[in-house]
C-alpha cells in the first residue's frame, strides 16, 4: 500500500515552473491550509471549463477525462440557466411551503426501486454517509460498520473513520471491520460471491463478540478507491444477505457510481441485483452545485425522522434543487445512459487494443463509463508499477489530458470522462495513452 497520502501532486522543487504559477503557488501556501495539495508533478492553471474541455490562462485547451462532478461537462449552459434563474428568484431553506422541492423529490425516487421512497437532502456526499450512518446506527441500537480495505467514504469525522483510504493518521473507529474485495484477492469469479460473503460473516462475528453489534455494511458499488474492483456483478448478494440477518442495515454510496455513470442502470447497486437500505447522493447531482441525498426505505428514516434532530440551513435549498432538477431532466432526456454505454465500449475496445501492441498494461475494468487500467510490466514490483502509473499520468497531462491513479498501491489508471463524452475525445485519449506508454516502457 502506498503511504503517500497524494502520490500524484506537486512537489516543491521537483519541477521548474513559469513566474506567473511559481508565484501563486507561494501566495498559495501563504494562506491555505497544509492539507491542501496540487494535483500533478507540474500544477495545471485554469481560468474557464467548458463541456469536456479545461483552459489555462494561455488558452491551452485539456481534455477533462478525471472529474465526475461536472458530469454532463464543465460549465452546462442549460444547467448554469437552471441555476442562475433560481438564485434571482428565491433562496429559501426546506422549513418552507415551496413545492418545487417536492416535485424533485417525487422525479428522484420514480428512480430508484419502490422500496426506497423517502428523501432527505444533504449539501455533499461526505454529509449524506454522515447522515446515513447516523440513521442506521439509531435504527438498529448498533454501532459497527463494515467497509472495504481501501474504501473512501467522505472527509467528516464520522466518516473518516469509517475510510481506510485516508491513511494511518487517520484513525479508524474501534466499531469498524475491514473485508477485502474478491478481486484484488486473486479470487476466481465463480467463487467471489462466496469469498465476500464469508469476509463479510466473520467481520459480523467479531463485532458481535466484542459487544459492538452490526449497524451498516457501506460500499460504493464500483469500490473506486480499492482500485475499480467491480467484478462480477453479483458478488454482493450473499454478503448483503448476512448483514440483514443480523440485523444491519445495507448502504449503497453511489456518490461515485450514482447518476448513470455505469450506463447499463442509473444506480450502481442495480448492477449487482441488490435493493439496498439507504442510498448517499453526492457530487453529479448538481454536476458541480453543492447538492446530496439520502435515498432510503420509509422504516429506519422515519424512525430517525421522529426521535432524532436533523435540520440543515442548505441541504435541500432552492437553488441547489432547481440545478439538480435541471441535471435530471437531461440526463432523461438526451438518454445519456445510452450514450455512456456506446462510447465506453469504444473506450474499452480501444484500451484492449493497446494492451495487445504496447507494453504496460495488466488489466482493464469497467463499469460504464468509470475505468481502471492496471499499469505495470510483467512481474515488476508494487514500486515500479506506481512509479510507472504515476509517470503516465503526468506524460498525458504534459500532452493536455487529464487523468488520475487510485488503488491500494496507486498502480491503477482512474479514467471517468464526464457522461457527455464522444468518440472523437475517446480518440484523442487513446492516442496520448498509447503514446505515453510507448515513451515510458522503451526507457
Amino acid at each position: 500500500m502506498s503511504t503517500d497520502l497524494m502520490p500524484n501532486r506537486y512537489r516543491p522543487g521537483e519541477v521548474s515552473l513559469p513566474e506567473r504559477e511559481a508565484a501563486l503557488i507561494a501566495r498559495r501556501d501563504a494562506v491555505l491550509g497544509a492539507s491542501y495539495r496540487l494535483q500533478y508533478r507540474k500544477p495545471v492553471h485554469f481560468v474557464r471549463g467548458e463541456g469536456m474541455w479545461l483552459y489555462d490562462p494561455d488558452g491551452k485547451p485539456y481534455l477533462d477525462f478525471y472529474n465526475n462532478v461536472p458530469s454532463l461537462g464543465h460549465c452546462n449552459a442549460e444547467i448554469n440557466a437552471a441555476m442562475a434563474a433560481q438564485a434571482a428568484r428565491l433562496s429559501a431553506n426546506t422549513r418552507y411551503l415551496e413545492p418545487r422541492v417536492v416535485e424533485y423529490a417525487e422525479r428522484l425516487v420514480d428512480t430508484f426501486p419502490a422500496e426506497l421512497d423517502r428523501v432527505i437532502f444533504t449539501c455533499t456526499g461526505s454529509e449524506s454517509n454522515d447522515l446515513a450512518l447516523r440513521i442506521a446506527r439509531l435504527a438498529t441500537g448498533n454501532e459497527g460498520v463494515i467497509v472495504s480495505a481501501y474504501a473512501y467514504h467522505g472527509t467528516s469525522a464520522a466518516v473518516a473513520a469509517v475510510s481506510p483510504n485516508l491513511g494511518d493518521a487517520v484513525n479508524l473507529s474501534p466499531s469498524v471491520r475491514i473485508v477485502n474485495l474478491p478481486g484484488p484477492s486473486g479470487i476466481p469469479d465463480e467463487q467471489a460471491n462466496e469469498f465476500f460473503e464469508a469476509e463479510v460473516r466473520a467481520a459480523i462475528h467479531d463485532l458481535r463478540r466484542r459487544g459492538i453489534g452490526i449497524a451498516a455494511f457501506m460500499f460504493d458499488s464500483i469500490f473506486s478507491s480499492d482500485g475499480v474492483w467491480i467484478d462480477p456483478p453479483g458478488f454482493l448478494n450473499g454478503a448483503v444477505a448476512a448483514v440483514r440477518e443480523a440485523g444491519g442495515l445495507v448502504i449503497a454510496d453511489e456518490v461515485q457510481p450514482g447518476f448513470g455513470r455505469t450506463g447499463a442502470h442509473f444506480w450502481g447497486f442495480a448492477r449487482h441485483d441488490i435493493v439496498p437500505d439507504l442510498v448517499t447522493l453526492g457530487k453529479p447531482m448538481g454536476n458541480g452545485f453543492p447538492i446530496g441525498a439520502v435515498v432510503g426505505r420509509r422504516g429506519p428514516v422515519e424512525t430517525f425522522g421522529v426521535t432524532a434532530r436533523y435540520s440543515n440551513t442548505f441541504a435541500g435549498n432552492t437553488v441547489g434543487i432547481a440545478t439538480a432538477d435541471a441535471v435530471l431532466t437531461i440526463l432523461q432526456r438526451d438518454r445519456i445512459l445510452d450514450n455512456v454505454l456506446t462510447v465506453s465500449e469504444t473506450l474499452r475496445k480501444g484500451l484492449e487494443q493497446i494492451a495487445s501492441r504496447t507494453g504496460g498494461i495488466l488489466g482493464i475494468r469497467n463499469a460504464g463509463l468509470f475505468f481502471g487500467i492496471d499499469i505495470g510490466m510483467g512481474a515488476s514490483l508494487p514500486a515500479e508499477r506506481r512509479a510507472m502509473a504515476l509517470d503516465v499520468v503526468n506524460a498525458m497531462r504534459d500532452n493536455g489530458v487529464l487523468i488520475s491513479t487510485t488503488g491500494a498501491n496507486e498502480d491503477v489508471l482512474k479514467v471517468r470522462p464526464p457522461l457527455v463524452c464522444q468518440d472523437e475525445h475517446v480518440q484523442l485519449f487513446l492516442r496520448s495513452l498509447e503514446d505515453a506508454l510507448r515513451i515510458i516502457t522503451s526507457r
